[in-house]
């Protein structure tokens, strides 16, 4: 018996490898792509900072995708078994399915344990301290955060566009700005700035920070109630964003004692918990997911039969598509707590065990 468990150890152990590494590549590179590609393109940051970036995203990553790969392990290696008959010939030595699938059921509550602590400590620190060397990257260097033709955030409301950038001067530049307008107790947001200056170049101001002086303004802008003209031979504006104070960690970077502080914080002060509360249902229990996936994984593998890797990414990408429409549901609703948010946090995880313990007792029965 403890050579089969080897055995079966080993292919899933091998097979969750190469699924771990393909899924964090891919979800990786989606964060780069996502997060640091503005800063490579604005060469705002040095390979070093950027690899370091790059580092700190990885736990992050590896949270969504240990519990991707898990499944996807399980799929591939029980249709594989299936496919090749093995499955029957373990049961015709008299060896029972479940009796068989032990040491995966158990290397399973192993990976959500693991899971876990990336999910309620290391993922949230890493992505805090890569949001904090992002921010001070965009503090040291912010003005080369302005890139040519692109659309650039610079406070007070304001985006700016510049057609062309070299260094610190920049060229036929473009700003519009944002204002919100109550009528009949409804806030929208409306266009209130439209103005253009063939010049101008960010300075550095005596008390700290950047401004950026703009020469023979023109354009309009939206007061009392009507467009009126503007025009300027010199424009000062202060960059505020790009010389910011570091920013509070969000209640979505935050570690799993961080949470109940402020959430006790937050019950002190009588304010609203559901936010908080939904975080920290999210963070336990994504932790079991890798559970709710073995107990599926096993029969369907089963069921499907075959030896092919497109079949078990295709049958594993819908599975995880499932359990994670429920957590975006309920992370949606986290400012409705007449919903409970929390208990569709928890669905996915009752549905894919019950479903799995279902499955795997039927196909424990007739293998």
């Amino acid at each position: 018996m403890r050579t089969l468990h080897t055995y079966l150890l080993r292919q899933v152990i091998a097979t969750l490898g190469v699924t771990v590494a393909v899924f964090t590549t891919l979800l990786l590179l989606g964060s780069v792509l996502k997060e640091v590609l503005e800063l490579l393109t604005s060469q705002s940051a040095t390979a070093g900072l950027v690899l370091k970036a790059v580092g700190l995203l990885i736990p992050f990553v590896l949270a969504f995708s240990l519990p991707m790969a898990f499944l996807t392990a399980t799929l591939l290696v029980f249709g594989r078994l299936s496919a090749d008959h093995e499955l029957t010939a373990v049961r015709n030595g008299g060896v029972s399915l479940v009796a068989w699938v032990a040491p995966v059921l158990g290397l399973s509550v192993v990976m959500s344990a693991l899971c876990g602590w990336f999910n309620l400590d290391v993922a949230p620190r890493c992505r805090a301290a890569f949001t904090d060397l992002r921010d001070s990257i965009i503090r040291e260097v912010g003005s080369r955060m302005i890139a040519e033709e692109r659309f650039i955030d610079i406070g007070n409301n304001l985006t700016l566009y510049a057609r062309e950038v070299r260094g610190r001067q920049l060229h036929e530049i473009l700003i519009y700005g944002l204002t919100n307008q109550v009528e009949g107790g409804v806030t929208n947001l409306i266009r209130n700035l439209d103005v253009w200056a063939p010049e101008g170049e960010i300075e550095s101001q005596p008390g700290g920070g950047e401004a950026l002086v703009l020469h023979q303004l023109q354009g309009l802008i939206w007061t009392e109630g009507e467009w009126r003209t503007v025009a300027y031979e010199k424009y000062t504006e202060p960059l505020p964003a790009l010389a910011r104070d570091r920013a509070p960690v969000k209640i979505s970077d935050m570690t799993f004692r961080q949470l109940m502080a402020v959430r006790r914080e937050r019950q002190q002060a009588g304010q609203a918990l559901t936010p908080v509360d939904v975080q920290l249902q999210r963070q336990v229990s994504f932790s079991f997911a890798c559970i709710g996936f073995t107990l599926v994984g096993i029969p369907l593998g089963i069921r499907a039969h075959r030896r092919e890797t497109n079949t078990g990414v295709a049958i594993a990408l819908l599975l995880v598509l499932v359990y994670y429409s429920f957590l975006i549901v309920g992370q949606s609703l986290e400012t409705r707590p007449e919903w409970h948010p929390g208990w569709i946090l928890w669905a996915p995880n009752f549905l894919f065990q019950g479903l799995g313990g279902w499955l795997l007792w039927r196909a424990n029965s007739k293998v």
